[in-house]
């Protein structure tokens, strides 16, 4: 996603009607870095949004006190602090039935990580246990810099963004060594997870586009043969695996989150005929749309005008 930051005050709606808020990152001048952190309560009433949306930018959630649970995509994680949570662009997530919720907050956009470019592929293996819970060394140790980037982000002395992108990267090191998270790459992997990177951050971009592995290539300059090995070094899977994963997971998104009809979401995500997204979406889940939205029923109303249902 492109455009993340705006001032504060800057109307940010949903790029398409029907669709889950969409929250930018607010910077308090035009020439600020793309970076904020602080508590629950600096940030303000959007911290604990209740209702599904999306960022445009990364979201680290320290909690270190509080209960409830919290809503990422299709799964809830009840509170048990300390927690390190981790929301990626694009997931819609939301907050329920939270009390005493305290922490910190890390926000920063894709385009603040110039200094450190692979800390995006530590992130989006992070998201994917979105939920961490960290032991007493691991608390303490997070605790320190979640303390150290609010005291110079608050500061803003001379050369600070490049000590934030610092302390942020030893933070997702940090969290991606503890058991069972990440295992560490050889140079071959590194080689393969670079592009295997460029390749997600071209599908998540692509958003509904639903490009095939073939325009991935041509866009990211290779063929699809060395597209399709080097995704499968890095992550196991081919890449016509990861784009019906990627449909599949925002077709998902919209049926939990909107009050979209199925043929609207249909159309979301690159389907011209509802039907054979019906039977798409029963290949990869096991349930038809309409049954999966039954189990699902945290909606926000569609502004979108509602035609007949499919």
């Amino acid at each position: 996603m492109r455009g993340t930051t705006a001032l504060p005050g800057t109307p940010c709606n949903a790029p398409r009607i029907g669709d889950p808020p969409v929250h930018r990152l607010e910077i308090r001048l035009p020439d600020e870095v793309p970076f904020a952190t602080g508590t629950f309560d600096d940030i303000g009433p959007m911290a604990r949004a209740d209702f599904p949306h999306r960022h445009t930018f990364y979201e680290i959630v320290h909690v270190t006190a509080g209960s409830g649970t919290h809503a990422v995509d299709l799964d809830r994680y009840s509170l048990r602090p300390p927690h390190l949570g981790v929301i990626l662009p694009g997931q819609v997530h939301w907050w329920e039935g939270v009390r005493g919720l305290e922490g910190n907050l890390v926000l920063f956009t894709p385009e603040f990580l110039v200094d450190h470019p692979g800390d995006q592929e530590l992130l989006r293996g992070l998201g994917e246990r979105p939920w961490i819970g960290l032991d007493a060394a691991a608390q303490a140790r997070t605790s320190g810099l979640m303390a150290e980037l609010a005291e110079e982000y608050g500061h803003g002395a001379a050369g600070f963004a490049g000590v934030l992108r610092s302390l942020l990267h030893i933070l997702l090191v940090r969290t991606a060594r503890l058991p069972g998270l990440l295992p560490a790459p050889g140079p071959q992997g590194r080689a393969a997870a670079g592009l295997a990177e460029e390749f997600t951050r071209l599908v998540a971009d692509a958003a509904g586009d639903a490009p095939t592995v073939r325009e991935c290539a041509e866009r990211l300059g290779v063929t699809p043969g060395h597209l399709a090995e080097a995704v499968r070094a890095a992550t196991g899977r081919p890449p016509a695996a990861l784009l019906r994963e990627a449909r599949t997971r925002e077709a998902q998104r919209l049926l939990i989150s909107t009050e979209l009809t199925i043929r609207q979401v249909a159309a979301r995500v690159g389907f011209t005929d509802p039907a054979y997204f019906c039977r798409f979406f029963r290949r990869e889940t096991g349930r038809s749309p309409g049954d999966f939205r039954k189990h699902h029923d945290l909606r926000a109303p569609s502004i979108e005008p509602r035609p007949e249902p499919f």
